[in-house]
Order: C-alpha cells, then sequence, then structure tokens
C-alpha cells in the first residue's frame, strides 16, 4: 500500500511544490489566511475530497475528508505567516506536505479502511487555532494527527515549550512632563520597573523556562507624561506546571511596576495557552523508520530535547491525540526558523524536496500504524474514551 501511496505523491509533486511556493509568496496573518486557504483547498477538491470550510467558527479553518473507513487520520496543514518577514517558518511546506500525505492516503483509503481528514487549522504564529477547533470538537473523532514542519535539520522527536502569550497594560496619570510632574503617573516608568524586575528574575529560573517580550506601546510625546503603557511578553516552561509557575513569577513582576509607579495594571491572555508536545511513541518510531528509508537521517534521540522548537499549538493536540509534529530539515544556509534568511530558503530546492519527503514519509507512517492490528485497536479505544468523556461533559 505504501507503493501507492508513494505513487500518489509522486504524480503531484508539480502541483504541490507549486502550491508551496504560491502559498509562501503572499504571506497572510493569523486568521486572515483567505487565499492560502483556497490554495490549499483546490487539489483536495479536484481529487475528490469532502470540502467544509469556516469549521470552528473560524472563517479560516476547514475539513477536506476522503473515504469512509472508520480509523481517522488526520493531517494538520498550517498556512499562517509572520508579521513584516513572511513565511520565515516555512508554514507554506507544511501545507503543501500536508496535501501531499492527503492525497497519498487518499489513494489507499479504502484498502486501509480509514478516513483522511485534512485539517486547515489557521493562526499557529498566534491565535493558537488547533486549540480553538481541539475544544470545539473537530478533532473529536480523529484517531491520529500527524504533521511535519520545517526546519534546520532532521528531528524526529521533536520537542517543543508550553507558551503563555499576554498583554500587561498600565494605566496612570498623563500630565505635562515639565510644568506639572507632580501630577503625572507615569505608565512608562512601570513598564522599565517590570522589565528590570523581569531581567532580575531570569538569573532564578529553572531550566527550561523562559520570558521575551516587546514594548508595544510606551507614550506619544517626550513632553506628555504616558498615562497608557502595553507589554507584550511570551513566557515558556518545558510543561504546563513549569509554566504556571513561571507565570506565579512573572506576574509579581508586572504588578511591581504598578505598585512603584502608582498606576494600575492588567494582565491578559491574548491566545489559548499552548502545552508542550507530547509525542506518541509507536507514531514516532514509524516515522523515524519512514524518513530514514527516505535517506535522511534525524539527530540522535538522545538530542532532541536540547533542540526545542519554541513553542506550537500542535503541543495541545498531542496531550489529547495521539500524534507527532517532526521536523523535516531544509538547507537554510545557517539560518533558523523566523530569521528572513530562512523565509528565502523555505522555497528552494531543499525546501521542494522536503514537501515530497514530508508527505511520503507522513502518509507511510499513518498506513504502518493503521495495519498494525494493535496500535489501530488502541487508537480506536482512545477515540471511544474521549468521546465518551464529552458527552459526559454535555450531560
Amino acid at each position: 500500500m505504501a507503493t501507492a501511496s508513494d505513487a500518489a505523491v509522486v504524480a503531484a509533486r508539480e502541483q504541490l511544490i507549486a502550491l508551496s511556493h504560491s502559498i509562501h509568496a503572499e504571506p497572510e496573518l493569523a486568521f486572515e489566511e483567505f487565499r492560502s486557504v483556497a490554495k490549499t483547498i483546490e487539489p483536495l477538491r479536484e481529487r475528490g475530497f469532502r470540502i467544509e470550510t469556516g469549521v470552528a467558527d473560524l472563517k479560516t479553518a476547514f475539513s477536506a475528508e476522503f473515504g469512509t473507513g472508520e480509523l481517522v487520520v488526520a493531517i494538520c496543514a498550517e498556512y499562517d505567516a509572520l508579521p513584516e518577514i513572511g513565511h520565515a517558518c516555512g508554514h507554506n511546506i507544511i501545507a503543501a506536505s500536508a496535501v501531499g500525505a492527503a492525497l497519498g492516503l487518499a489513494a489507499v483509503a479504502d484498502a486501509c479502511g480509514i478516513t483522511v481528514k485534512l485539517l486547515g487549522t489557521p493562526a499557529e504564529e498566534s491565535g493558537g487555532g488547533k486549540v480553538l477547533m481541539l475544544e470545539r470538537g473537530v478533532f473529536d473523532d480523529v484517531a491520529m494527527a500527524l504533521m511535519v514542519h520545517p526546519g534546520p535539520e532532521d528531528i524526529a522527536g521533536a520537542h517543543s515549550l508550553a507558551l503563555a502569550d499576554l498583554s500587561v497594560t498600565y494605566r496612570g496619570r498623563e500630565s505635562h512632563a515639565s510644568a506639572a510632574p507632580q501630577h503625572g503617573r507615569n505608565a512608562g516608568d512601570a513598564v522599565t520597573i517590570a522589565q528590570v524586575a523581569l531581567g532580575l528574575l531570569r538569573q532564578h529560573l529553572s531550566p527550561g523556562q523562559q520570558l521575551h517580550g516587546i514594548v508595544a506601546s510606551g507614550g506619544v510625546a517626550p513632553n506628555i507624561v504616558p498615562g497608557h503603557a502595553e507589554l507584550l511578553y511570551y513566557l515558556r516552561a518545558v510543561d504546563s506546571a513549569s509554566l504556571d509557575d513561571l507565570m506565579q513569577r512573572a506576574s509579581a513582576c508586572f504588578e511591581a511596576g504598578a505598585l512603584a509607579t502608582g498606576c494600575i495594571h492588567d494582565i491578559r491572555k491574548l491566545a489559548p495557552t499552548y502545552t508542550e508536545l507530547t509525542p506518541d511513541s509507536a507514531l514516532l518510531c514509524a516515522y523515524r523508520e519512514q524518513i530514514r528509508d527516505l535517506g535522511r537521517e534525524p539527530i540522535a534521540p538522545e538530542l532532541e530535547a536540547a533542540r526545542p522548537l519554541g513553542s506550537t499549538d500542535m503541543g495541545n493536540v498531542t496531550n489529547v491525540i495521539p500524534g507527532i509534529h517532526p521536523v523535516i530539515g531544509i538547507d537554510a544556509g545557517g539560518a533558523v526558523t523566523h530569521q528572513p534568511a530562512f523565509a528565502a530558503a523555505a522555497v528552494n530546492a531543499s525546501a521542494d524536496r522536503a514537501v515530497i519527503d514530508g508527505a511520503t514519509a507522513l502518509a507511510r507512517t499513518a498506513i504502518q500504524i493503521a495495519g498494525d492490528e494493535f496500535h489501530r485497536d488502541r487508537l480506536s479505544e482512545r477515540v471511544m474514551q474521549r468521546q465518551f468523556l464529552r458527552q459526559e461533559d454535555i450531560r
């Protein structure tokens, strides 16, 4: 069956590479990926997939299904870009490889007894589309969820960090900075104090904890005491428990800025919290085998934990559903993700190869696991357990 799947991917090769390049050429930000969605859906529609757009009440989320088998295999496509630097995370490669994997699996869906479900998942960079889709039931029938992400090297068992995406606003009191500074309460100073406190906190963070941010606003003119200021911060940690600890400690730093300046402050989460990746061991082993068969050599498993990816909402999926989120390597000339040079590399020859290799390996992985009676039963049982618990919650 893998032979038939491989052949379907090869037959679509030029279309898949064209899709990757086309998405790359017109980058779109979170929840605004309308052109990218249309481009991603087109090859699936041509091959008879059942398309539903606007799923989970998200305008740029979609589901495309093929087959009627009882085991539902989800392939996740991402297509949002980054502000100003475009596809510097290579989501064009993710979308095209996802389509390729779905086409490969569609060719063997009946023989494997599966339903192929390609899920278009918006706003991974900021907004947590997968979390919203997970909470709203889009993944309820899914037995396994797979995707592949580009990076500077191949990593089968990729690790990610839990993430909180925060806005911290300070409200003080405007006044003339020269004529009447005593009447002001400086929200810009609150930001400065908070950042100094966060900088000092860094020396006492636990391994894997991180915090980084920017000043989104800090005043409008030098002669006006800033009455409003805002910080945008990411807090990250190796797991959700460690992230909760970091949140408490960072919150005290944010509060310190308000207390010292006489301002009031508000901490708001801008997106759902991302949890860490927890890849399914059987899917991971199968993927590692298949990607090596394609001539790639992922880094050794003992080195994977030292290469965290940052954070991804696929972590939330893998904490509920057996899944994987491996990294497939491209030649970026030493650049890493979220650099302009990586965006440029996301359409070079190695990126095109990654589209095809990623699609082939994902499809083969799903075929291998779906054909194993033990794992098929295990995954089916997990689906029934989740559906039972959701029904209990509804009651």
